[in-house]
């Protein structure tokens, strides 16, 4: 039976069995702590139950100061942790580079979730962060950048004509808001089967390649033809 969130979601708990794959590595039982303890962990997905309601409420409210706590330790981090420190940070190994770049994701998701109504704006929080580091990399305030951050939902889409576009082969006139539309409307069909679309993708990723790197010759070919 699932829990309730505040906003009224059922939340299903899980075992570790049940944990979805782009999450096996942050709910590995052995991880070290985090800004989460490996209880708040087991507490949080579930493996644990047997809490009252007194120390499920006093569970949570620990929870919250801990990453609240972990908000304000960025400052410092960003501050004086030093730069080879940050570096490692953000080298992990190779088979853990995937569950890194999916905990970066979610933490980007959190905050953009989290800050929904705050008085100062995401998008305005971003930039500030973006300029900051920009700076800090320039080692001067003199480096001004111009970030830009919309969130513009993917509305209805004419389907045929963007069939007509993929079947003249005028794939520069798609725009992201069509493929991305089209893209989930594909996978919403009865006819789409991941893994024959898999199967056929890959078969064709030679060929496709292979006609990539002609290309490129002719390019350069042309250019040299036309630079002698």
């Amino acid at each position: 039976m699932g829990n309730v969130n505040p906003r009224g979601l059922c939340v299903s708990r899980m075992s570790q069995d049940d944990v979805p794959e782009s999450l096996q590595a942050a709910a590995d039982s052995d991880r070290p702590r985090g800004i989460l303890t490996p209880s708040d962990r087991d507490f949080l997905l579930g493996r644990k139950t047997d809490y009252t309601d007194h120390s499920k409420k006093q569970k949570r409210n620990r929870i919250r100061r801990r990453v609240r706590n972990a908000i304000l330790d960025f400052s410092i981090l960003f501050e004086y942790l030093e730069e080879r420190d940050r570096e490692t940070v953000f080298d992990p190994d190779d088979e853990d580079r995937d569950a890194y770049t999916q905990g970066i994701t979610d933490m980007l998701a959190f905050l953009h979730l989290g800050t929904m109504g705050y008085h100062t704006p995401f998008k305005d929080m971003l930039s500030e962060g973006v300029g900051k580091a920009e700076q800090r990399l320039a080692g001067s305030n003199y480096r001004m950048v111009n970030v830009e951050f919309n969130v513009e939902p993917v509305g209805q889409i004419d389907v045929d004509e963007v069939v007509d576009k993929l079947e003249h082969e005028e794939f520069a006139q798609l725009t992201d808001e069509e493929l991305r539309a089209f893209v989930r409307l594909l996978t919403m069909s009865d006819a789409f089967s991941p893994a024959d679309t898999r199967e056929e993708i890959k078969d064709s990723v030679d060929e496709f390649a292979e006609r990539v790197a002609e290309s490129a010759a002719a390019r350069e070919r042309t250019l040299e033809e036309l630079t002698n």
